[in-house]
């Protein structure tokens, strides 16, 4: 039977500090955690636990960019908060300032034995340019000529290991090279067999990874960002992705082991198709920014299977704070949404207290920043209404609105979808636009009463309704702009 499942992402060297300055991951109550599995959540992504190069910030940290975001996000900014990048990392060993290993094991089975998975970063496609494995294992990585340098010395480097060999930093085709990493060699045996070893022996640390930019490792898109290099090296295309290689040999270790891989340019199904259990939908995200609802609504009309496998989300540590790209009302709709529908629902931790500042990955501190309790008492309710077997378990379908009257327009501002588990019910209606809006909606409800009740569990309010009218006209709805209901009838 499936489950829609709720994930929390943790900024963990920065969290930490709100436990104390020095504080470890054995040092968090154990209340904090209750807490989270009483709101629903299933997984805890503990985001940067990683041993990281102290030697690469002031080299690749302080770039007059970065400087900006860091002085946006941090008023009283210091070089010292600058702790550089969770996701350049040195070797796949605990931060000394998380804890240890045994921290970490201690960890897991705690939140195990309250409901909880333990999920990491599996970062695949590349390690910090300072990593110690350039030393021990330089033909992991990407290699180039004194060529390749000269021409681009932006993406290609001498390491401080190896002055006489030329490596690549790692990339995304898109943008320009991440200069604090070395990009990791995927058309290289060796290589794909150092990550497989490396992530059985994360099964033992945790309960899944969460797969940073999973599809640049895919053998096209490595191709097409790497094809001059590859041909210098003369590599051949591998006849099987690394993920269709890797993911069946995790599993066979342990067959529960969670795959989550970010994921973009539409190759989310590709990547479900290879193993994944789910892929990020950053595409909904757009579409909820942009507002149109038609295309909102095509969007989940799309695979079952697919839906059940995407990782719906309206911000985490890569997106701006959700009050602030969407604003609050229209944060709290789009909640509704990826709350009620099927699929992994992604929660950021500050989230739920409508935090509005996005922190650089490489800042170890973060601004104070009250609650918004307009916010935190909104989600206070809709978790509680989401941690429900029927938002679990039930069965999901889309409902189509239908006009009030014949010239009523606004019905098109609608989202609306009924979940239905062990003859219960809860009927979601979002008017997801910025005017008031009117709509009807048609229920089936064989067996009713001529009155029947519709209790409004999202605003604690009851509503009495005729059956034959419903029946026959529809449920009439009004809502204002971004506002929701969540019946149950």
């Amino acid at each position: 039977m499936k489950k829609n499942k709720n994930i929390y992402e943790i900024n963990t060297r920065v969290w930490l500090k709100r436990f104390s300055n020095n504080a470890t991951i054995k040092d968090v109550p154990k209340e904090y955690w209750k807490n989270l599995a009483e709101l629903g959540m299933d997984y805890v992504w503990l985001m940067g636990v990683w041993k990281t190069n102290e030697s690469v910030i002031r080299e690749y940290c302080f770039e007059p960019d970065l400087i900006g975001e860091y002085n946006k996000a941090l008023k009283d900014f210091k070089e010292d908060d600058v702790i550089g990048s969770p996701y350049s990392i040195d070797s796949y060993e605990i931060n000394p300032i998380i804890g240890t290993e045994n921290d970490l094991l201690e960890l897991k089975e705690f939140l195990n034995s309250i409901g909880i998975k333990l999920i990491l970063d599996f970062v695949s496609n590349h390690f910090s340019v300072h990593s110690s494995l350039i030393n021990s294992n330089p033909e992991l990585f990407l290699q180039a000529n004194e060529q390749f340098l000269q021409r681009n010395s932006h993406t290609y480097f001498k390491s401080k290991f190896h002055n006489d060999i030329i490596f690549a930093h790692g990339r995304d085709p898109f943008f320009p090279a991440w200069q604090d990493t070395v990009q990791l060699n995927y058309f290289n045996s060796s290589t794909r067999k150092f990550m497989i070893d490396t992530l059985t022996r994360l099964t033992n640390l945790c309960d899944g990874v969460r797969c940073d930019m999973a599809m640049l490792t895919l053998n096209n898109v490595f191709d097409n960002t790497w094809s001059g290099v590859l041909t210098y090296g003369k590599y051949e295309k591998p006849t099987i992705e690394f993920w269709q290689e890797c993911i069946p040999k995790i599993k066979s270790e342990r067959d529960d082991f969670l795959f989550i891989g970010e994921a973009y340019w539409d190759l989310e199904w590709e990547l479900q198709k290879l193993g994944f259990d789910y892929t990020y939908d950053k595409k909904l995200l757009d579409r909820l920014k942009i507002g149109h609802v038609n295309e909102i609504r095509g969007h989940l009309m799309a695979d079952a299977d697919y839906q059940a496998k995407s990782v719906r989300f309206i911000e985490n540590h890569d997106e701006q704070r959700a009050v602030c790209s969407l604003g609050v009302d229209k944060s709290k709709a789009a909640a509704v949404v990826i709350s009620t529908i099927n699929g992994m629902r992604f929660f950021n931790d500050g989230q739920f207290e409508g935090k509005k500042i996005k922190l650089p990955v490489q800042l170890g501190r973060e601004p104070n920043e009250g609650i918004n309790d307009c916010i935190s008492n909104f989600y206070k309710s809709l978790l509680r209404i989401t941690n429900n077997e029927i938002f679990k378990f039930g069965d999901w379908k889309l409902i189509e609105a239908k006009p009030a009257w014949e010239s009523n327009k606004a019905y098109s501002n609608f989202l609306i979808w009924l979940l239905s588990f062990n003859g219960r019910k809860r009927l979601v209606v979002i008017n997801f636009s910025r005017e008031v809006s009117q709509c009807r909606v048609n229920l089936k409800l064989s067996n009713y009463p001529p009155k029947f009740k519709l209790k409004d569990v999202l605003n604690g309010k009851t509503y009495y309704r005729k059956t034959e009218e419903v029946r026959t006209e529809g449920l009439y709805i009004e809502l204002g702009p971004y506002k929701s209901h969540i019946f149950s009838y």
